[in-house]
């Protein structure tokens, strides 16, 4: 099995990746479903979100959990049963779940991608990045500011937020590896700790 990457954030909160390279029936040895999971799994039309779905399940189990201590509410947000605080990204052959004892938090991982330059101006002001004239290295810099920003309106974890004029990452150096970002929305403004990092042409970003 290919636990790819674990990352100890602090005393409290660690980060682990997964790398699929398994075949689905690989996948579901040593894992148990809960039969709404089973059902949700039958359901997906994509191999690739079956392994997705099934390696996030093998990640539970490397921090003590299974499939029966999760739940969903309302807004597809994950939750764990005993109250901890849990965030679970999937993108193409790498899954993650950022776990917190004591903090909200959210990860994404995301494929570096040009797609990415056509989309910018909905999540963000490109005129922030006229600067940078290399084009791999505004994908990068594009990809981390997506993935702040979906980290955070995921431990927000309810409608009506935009990206682009609610959540608000502050700019960063590649080298320095991490950030911070603000939600501004119905009249507050909280503030979050935001790291990033790079790994065969993805991005993983959390926030907490």
């Amino acid at each position: 099995m290919a636990l790819f990457k674990t990352l100890t954030v602090n005393k409290t909160t660690k980060v682990l990746i997964w790398k699929i390279e398994e075949s689905i029936s690989e996948l579901k040895k040593g894992i148990s479903l809960s039969e709404n999971s089973s059902t949700r799994l039958q359901s997906m039309k994509s191999e690739l979100h079956q392994k997705g779905f099934l390696s996030i399940r093998h990640l539970l189990k490397e921090i003590g959990y299974t499939d029966f201590d999760i739940i969903y509410d309302a807004f597809g947000k994950p939750h764990l049963k005993d109250g901890k605080f849990i965030s679970i990204t999937h993108s193409f052959t790498f899954t993650g779940i950022i776990l917190s004892d004591n903090l909200p938090v959210g990860i994404d991982i995301e494929k570096q991608r040009e797609k990415i330059l056509k989309i910018a101006h909905k999540f963000t002001s490109l005129e922030e990045y006229k600067t940078i004239a290399n084009a791999a290295a505004l994908i990068r810099k594009l990809t981390i500011v997506w993935g702040a920003k979906e980290s955070l309106y995921k431990i927000y974890g309810k409608k009506k937020l935009l990206f682009l004029h609610h959540i608000h990452i502050e700019d960063f150096k590649f080298e320095n590896k991490k950030t911070t970002g603000e939600i501004r929305f119905d009249g507050t403004t909280k503030t979050y700790q935001i790291e990033f990092l790079e790994f065969e042409d993805f991005t993983c970003v959390f926030a907490y």
